[in-house]
């Protein structure tokens, strides 16, 4: 790297990781109209917390490509630029995320970040590295408690409870397990039902703390991802144009027992909101008709090496394309700065189909 690449890149890392933390010493007002957002998850939402955890240098994304778009340097984002919870913080008028893990000060009456690539829900799942759903919820009790220090238990109470919780989990470990390959009906209901039983620990403990408004980001269409089409057809899956119908049916039932866990805890629990957006289904019909809404290739990776770019993106000898815009995915799991964009306008004031039973722009403005 020149010295002048060099300096630019510190230059960038100063103004993106620095200055929005500064205005938090010494000022800890709640803001006129509140706009807090706690976010839980995985690489989808990862700002780049990974960075900042024991974890091999390739499950960082702080390596180039990874950033090019936007910040036109790696920030840990598993994208060529802002993810989804990137652009909701711009429809917030709040600034882009800082990993928590960072060091230095955080503005937290904005809320925080605490997802990791590779988290997973279950213990089993959870290998040594990323900041599993458990951690994480673990971090923000944290957070909750350092509020009520900073402003008092009455303000931070309502904080809370006027605050979003945003999560996207439970992919890594639908992913991780082999019931998918070898498994019954039965064997894969059980499995969602343990990841399901451990989301809805996690909402109640968030609950507990204050917590009234959830949104959920369903999982997507695993067995369409250019990793697990790449990786099906090296094992002898006889079709480069399919999808993985097993792992999209685990998807689905893992779907169907999120939104039913909800509707539940909805009559259990005093004032719990929520939304469910359909990630799945709007990501897959980009993928299926791409040219609908101005990408020219859904199936395989901008970045990467294999068949269609599944795997190896940064890690030479892979492929980058020449404009990320122009497709879907970026890597083998994970989408595009503009398909974030377009997916995140669906979060924001998305109608029913979209996102129900509420936008996210409503459930912010719910009492």
């Amino acid at each position: 790297m020149s010295c002048l690449s060099f300096l630019t890149y510190v230059l960038m890392m100063f103004f993106l990781f620095i200055v929005p933390a500064a205005s938090s010493k010494g000022d800890h007002r709640v803001p006129s109209k509140h706009v807090a957002l706690f976010v839980f998850g995985d690489s989808v939402f990862d700002p780049g917390n990974n960075q900042f955890r024991n974890i091999p240098n390739d499950s960082k994304a702080n390596f180039w490509p990874y950033g090019e778009t936007f910040f036109h340097f790696p920030t840990g984002r598993y994208t060529d630029g802002r993810i989804l919870p990137d652009f909701l913080s711009i429809c917030l008028k709040i600034p882009l995320w800082k990993p928590y893990l960072a060091p230095g000060k955080h503005y937290l009456l904005h809320g925080a970040n605490f997802a990791s690539g590779g988290a997973a829900v279950l213990p089993e799942y959870s290998y040594e590295g990323p900041a599993s759903f458990s951690e994480q919820l673990s971090y923000f009790e944290d957070v909750a408690g350092l509020l009520k220090k900073q402003i008092g238990d009455e303000e931070a109470k309502k904080m809370l409870t006027e605050a979003v919780y945003l999560s996207s989990i439970g992919g890594i470990d639908l992913l991780a397990s082999e019931v998918y390959i070898n498994g019954t009906q039965a064997q894969r209901q059980e499995l969602v039902n343990m990841v399901i039983g451990n989301i809805t620990l996690g909402i109640k403990k968030i609950y507990a703390v204050g917590g009234r408004k959830f949104a959920f980001q369903n999982v997507g269409p695993l067995g369409c991802m250019p990793a697990v089409r790449q990786e099906a057809l090296q094992e002898g899956f006889n079709s480069s144009d399919a999808c993985y119908e097993e792992l999209l049916n685990l998807a689905t039932l893992h779907n169907d027992a999120l939104a039913k866990a909800n509707k539940e805890l909805e009559t259990q629990l005093p004032g719990f909101k929520y939304l469910i957006y359909d990630y799945y289904n709007f990501l897959l019909d980009r993928m299926k008709n791409p040219a609908e809404y101005g990408f020219k290739e859904g199936f395989i990776g901008c970045c990467g090496n294999g068949t269609f770019r599944g795997s190896g993106c940064g890690v030479k000898p892979y492929e980058l394309c020449s404009e990320p815009s122009e497709y879907v995915w970026f890597d083998g799991g994970h989408p595009t700065e503009h398909a974030y964009a377009q997916l995140a306008k669906l979060v924001w004031k998305g109608g029913p189909k979209a996102t129900k039973p509420f936008n996210m722009k409503q459930l912010f403005e719910l009492d």
